[in-house]
Formats: structure tokens, C-alpha cells, sequence
């Protein structure tokens, strides 16, 4: 094949045609926990992290709720993934062995915001959060009361169901419940198993009837594996989730290609990428709930 620009400007839209489509076709699962906040500035401040607003009764003149207690912030960071084509392989019209690569790419991008979202879900442990505690901590503060959303216990009926209980007894610094309804109970592979028996079987071991019978949704994510025995219950169910995705700009699929472009001049590489800005961070603690999963409870 002669190599001229219209055949590169061809060669760039098809390959950027079968990355978008995969891009398209990917359904990554960070949406399910994670609040997209758009971003227009190197770092977010989020400020109004830390307080539910609620309503009250209008007695007098307005009372104005103060968002702006914390100094959280998210900065964006840059991230890219690159890949080069031999010039050999467009000489001799072989390019149909990177079309799978380049689809591969685009669900590659689509699920990077995956690895951002569980990856500070799985280091809740030891990240902080807007209250400079960190994400899954006893040590959390609402008032003057000290509260806890996180264990160490195994997951089963039991642990499940105190998780529960916890999340949905929160109570807001006058002391009014903050109405959490946990709905989604997040798990490694090793322990999809045990979820599907807490929340799809209609009976427990013993015959019994299983009162945790469809209270949730459960999402097995791959992403988890290397934390075997952790697991999280969310509140999926309102606007602000609990974490967050700040995205500044898009994936965007770019080449370089021209014959004075230095990779082609000196190396006989097409090169072809996608670049994107965007970070992760934590939301609201009171809306999840992450136990390490390393002890059994004890027996009472």
C-alpha cells in the first residue's frame, strides 16, 4: 500500500471509529458508587461535603445551612495509554491485526475510571476523607457523638445485618435520623458466593426464612480481587453517592503521524492514543460502611 496522507487520515478514522465504539459499548461499573462531578479547573474544592442538607419549618426568617465547614479537594491528574504501528505493517495492508487491539483500547479507557473508583473504595482503610479521618473509621464525628463505619468481621447474615442496622441508625448533628437506606453490597469474586446466599436465597442453611432476602443489589467487581476477604455496603440511592469521580476532560483519541513526526521520521511508528484528565475521591462516609473482613465475630 502506498503511504500518503489520505491513507493515514483513512487509517486514523477507522481506527478511531472501532476505539469509540468500544469506548461506547463498555459498561463500566464505577456509576453505580460514584457521583460524576465535571470539572473546569486543575483542582475541585468541595466544600459542602460533610452535611446533608434538610429541610426544617419556617419559623422567622431563613435559617442558611453553612456548606462550607470543610476544605476537601480533588486534583485532577493526566493519564494516557499509547500504542505504536509498524509503517512495515501499512506497506504490506496488514492492518486488520490491529483492530483488536485498538477496540481493546477503548474499553480499556471506558474502564479506567474503575480502577480510580474501587481502587480508593478497597483503600478506604487508610484514606482520607473530607473530615480528615480516614473514609472507614470509628472514629468519625457528627456533633459531639463519635461514630463508626467500619469492622473487621467476616461477612455473613450476621455482619450484614449489623452493617445495616449502623448505616440506617446515623443520626445528623441535631440529633435527626439522616435517613440512609444502605442498597448495595459491594464484593470481591472470592466472596460473591456468600453474597448471593445473604441476599438471593429465600432460605438459610438451617430452613429458615432469610429476612436479608433481596434487601440489596450485588456487585462483584473484579477490580476487588487482591483484598480476598473485604467487603462495603453503600447507599447508592440519592444524588451525592459515596464517592466521587471528578472528570476534566474526556478520553480523547489522538495520533501522530506526519512523516516529519520524529517517532516516524526516526522509528517507522505510527503512533496511536487516548489521553484523559480526572481523579477520584471520597463523598459522604455516612454512606458506606467497609469492614477489612480479617476476624470472625465473636459468639455472644
Amino acid at each position: 500500500m502506498q503511504i500518503n496522507q489520505a491513507v493515514l487520515k483513512n487509517i486514523y478514522i477507522g481506527f478511531k471509529t472501532i476505539f469509540n465504539k468500544a469506548l461506547q459499548n463498555t459498561e463500566p461499573l464505577y456509576k453505580k458508587i460514584a457521583t460524576i462531578v465535571p470539572s473546569s479547573t486543575k483542582t475541585e474544592e468541595y466544600k459542602w461535603l460533610g452535611k446533608i442538607p434538610r429541610m426544617r419549618e419556617w419559623i422567622g426568617s431563613r435559617v442558611i445551612q453553612n456548606l462550607g465547614a470543610h476544605d476537601y479537594a480533588i486534583k485532577n491528574k493526566s493519564y494516557e495509554l499509547t500504542i505504536s504501528v509498524d509503517r512495515d505493517d501499512i506497506d504490506d495492508d496488514t492492518l486488520g491485526i490491529y483492530n483488536p487491539l485498538m477496540k481493546e483500547m477503548g474499553v480499556s479507557v471506558a474502564s479506567h475510571p474503575d480502577d480510580l473508583v474501587f481502587g480508593i473504595l478497597k483503600d478506604g482503610f487508610t484514606g482520607k476523607c473530607y473530615d480528615k479521618k480516614t473514609f472507614f473509621s470509628d472514629k468519625h464525628t457528627v456533633g459531639k457523638k463519635t461514630c463508626s463505619n467500619m469492622s473487621t468481621y467476616k461477612l455473613t447474615n450476621e455482619t450484614y445485618g449489623d452493617a445495616r442496622a449502623t448505616m440506617m441508625s446515623l443520626l445528623d448533628e441535631k440529633e435527626k435520623p439522616l435517613k440512609i437506606k444502605p442498597n448495595l453490597l459491594v464484593v470481591p469474586p472470592q466472596l460473591e458466593a456468600v453474597g448471593r446466599r445473604i441476599l438471593l436465597a429465600e432460605k438459610e442453611a438451617n430452613g429458615s426464612d432469610n429476612i436479608y432476602y433481596k434487601s440489596a443489589e450485588l456487585l462483584v467487581v473484579p477490580d476487588l480481587a487482591d483484598k480476598p476477604t473485604a467487603w462495603y455496603l453503600l447507599d447508592v440511592s440519592r444524588p451525592i453517592r459515596p464517592l466521587i469521580f471528578q472528570q476534566r476532560k474526556k478520553p480523547q483519541f489522538v495520533s501522530k503521524t506526519k512523516e516529519t513526526d520524529e517517532n516516524v521520521f526516526n522509528d517507522k511508528e505510527y503512533i496511536y492514543g487516548a489521553d484523559s484528565r480526572d481523579n477520584a475521591g471520597y463523598g459522604l462516609w455516612q454512606l458506606a460502611y467497609g469492614s477489612t473482613g480479617a476476624t470472625n465475630k465473636p459468639q455472644a
